[in-house]
């Protein structure tokens, strides 16, 4: 894909989060209707009517595009190179509780690479964006440069459980090596992802099988175009196996990696594909 054309999908995708943040942001903090997926998990009204936004500007520049939406699921032509990934609100519960710790996620893959991205932050009005080489954070209409870092020595540890089983997240808040090194965070939201791509946090961690993910497919392109250590909990590349760690450098990466190394099950390699 050339320049031009990664170019014209970064700012489709920058148009798409920018229409479903519109509809999150008129609708938070108001009398939202919930619509029940499980005991603890909810889509509300405004997930529902941002995915809608969201593929209505998808649909209008790229029309013979497919997509797959967390709420409307895939649509379009299922054999189609191109394919939009779509979380029009990710951190639901937080918005419902009115915590101001949510995105809107899109990516675009082209025969399975991921070559535009956009995540927004509807409350700060942020847009984090990658063509797949290229990022920056857009903020009123202007770009200004992404760098990863890990001064602050932040590190998001996801506690939403992704696959049934051992649960990673809560031994790793236990340990005591890892509390030492960093100071940890639980957002229960993609957005730290971008942060660790634009130097706000020095990693994020969690398990689970993320391939092709509407939640995190554009936070993790984004890691990667910014020179982030991005791969599976064991150091293998990324969706090899079991989970991600994005770290801003390789340092922090290493540090981690040893630190989660002890808490894997030793059959992880095997069970989780």
């Amino acid at each position: 894909m050339d320049e031009q054309q990664r170019g014209a999908d970064v700012e489709v995708a920058i148009a798409a989060v920018e229409a479903g943040s519109a509809v999150v942001r008129a609708k938070y903090g108001t009398s939202i209707g919930r619509h029940a997926k499980s005991a603890t998990d909810f889509a509300t009204d405004a997930d529902l009517e941002a995915e809608q936004a969201i593929l209505a500007v998808i649909r209008e520049a790229r029309p013979t595009d497919a997509f797959v939406g967390e709420e409307y699921g895939a649509q379009g032509d299922a054999d189609s190179r191109r394919r939009w990934l779509v979380d029009p609100l990710c951190g639901t519960l937080n918005f419902a509780a009115q915590t101001p710790l949510f995105s809107v996620n899109v990516a675009l893959q082209s025969e399975g690479e991921t070559v535009a991205a956009a995540m927004a932050d509807p409350v700060s009005g942020e847009i984090f964006w990658t063509d797949g080489q290229s990022r920056g954070v857009r903020r009123e209409g202007t770009n200004y440069p992404m760098t990863a870092s890990a001064e602050s020595r932040l590190v998001d540890v996801n506690l939403d459980p992704i696959r049934d089983g051992e649960f990673l997240g809560t031994r790793l808040l236990a340990d005591a090596e890892l509390r030492a090194a960093f100071a940890l965070r639980v957002l229960s939201t993609t957005l730290p992802v971008a942060w660790v791509a634009a130097g706000r946090r020095a990693a994020y961690v969690t398990d689970g099988n993320l391939r092709d993910s509407v939640h995190f497919t554009a936070g993790l392109a984004l890691c990667a175009a910014a020179g982030c250590v991005v791969t599976d909990l064991r150091g293998r590349p990324l969706h090899t196996g079991l989970g991600v760690i994005a770290a801003a450098d390789a340092e922090t990466h290493a540090t981690l990696l040893k630190i989660v190394a002890r808490h894997l099950p030793s059959d992880t390699a095997t069970r989780v594909r």
